[in-house]
């Protein structure tokens, strides 16, 4: 799975999910302060993700995460050899 694959993936459970405006979901979107989620919100895309990537997923890998970049990034070498 690629970056922006990921990114799709992101922006689609974002927008249906979680009813963000899809045309405020870009990459270097704040989470918080644009997106307005939460840390169980956080958690609950993380869990939606987990449809699209197999590999078990270490939530400690976001702490720090700001901006939907941050969790492409993280997520990205979780998605490799699908």
């Amino acid at each position: 799975m690629t970056k922006d694959e990921i990114f799709d993936k992101l922006k689609t459970i974002l927008s249906e999910d979680f009813e963000v405006p899809a045309q405020d979901i870009t990459m270097d979107a704040l989470l918080g302060e644009e997106l307005d989620l939460d840390s169980i919100d956080a958690i609950d895309l993380l869990v939606k993700m987990k449809n699209f990537i197999p590999n078990k997923i270490d939530p400690e890998i976001f702490n720090g995460v700001r901006t939907v970049r941050d969790v492409v990034e993280k997520l990205y070498p979780y998605a490799q050899n699908i």
